[in-house]
């Protein structure tokens, strides 16, 4: 059964509250003469998923950082591949019970033209993640992201830092193509990623 209630809020620090207060002049103005509302994405009836027609798609952001096994990584390594994102904290406890879903899906899909990559946030202390992938068997990269600097590239409305664990899709153009709000399901998640890894 998929878990939908947001995470509770870690204890704000100076720098947590200087980059939400970041968040909201990002998303509050506009440099075009339009603002971008990010990925038009369609919830389904009783879910929590949402996915976007091709057409109707937008570019991901290029996150990068150092990952938890102090390696480098960014998204546009993986274009021409479908990745599947997903944005955690270890005090999560839906972050917790979808881990699981998520290793074996990962163990499943990772040899077709498939990558799944972590976004690690609001965790001050890089020990408490890497234990957490540790105790959970996690093996897909995480970008280590304490102040959630990389969560601020999404455009305007693709994701509510509010709302953890967040699950999106980036197709192989490097689009955002599907995504879910809270702890998904084993066959949640995999819902989400056979469309558009069946995509030409």
């Amino acid at each position: 059964m998929a878990v939908h209630e947001p995470c509770p809020r870690p204890r704000r620090t100076a720098l947590t509250a200087a980059v939400l207060a970041a968040a909201v002049l990002l998303t509050g103005c506009s440099t075009g003469g339009s603002a971008d509302t990010g990925a038009h994405f369609v919830t389904e009836k009783g879910t929590s998923i949402g996915r976007a027609g091709a057409a109707e798609r937008r570019g991901a952001p290029d996150v990068s950082g150092r990952t938890l096994g102090e390696s480098p990584a960014k998204l546009s390594d993986y274009r021409g591949k479908v990745v599947v994102l997903n944005i955690w904290g270890s005090w999560c406890g839906p972050c917790r019970t979808e881990a699981g879903s998520l290793e074996r899906l990962w163990q499943k899909y990772q040899g077709q033209d498939v990558q799944f990559l972590g976004i690690n946030t609001r965790d001050q202390d890089i020990v408490n993640a890497q234990q957490f992938e540790q105790e959970r068997g996690v093996t897909f990269p995480s970008i280590f992201d304490p102040a959630g600097t990389q969560l601020l590239k999404f455009p305007p409305g693709t994701l509510d830092a509010q709302f953890l664990p967040t699950t999106l899709v980036v197709d192989r153009q490097g689009r955002l193509a599907a995504r879910a709000f809270g702890g998904q399901s084993y066959d949640a998640l995999e819902s989400m990623l056979q469309p558009v890894l069946a995509e030409p």
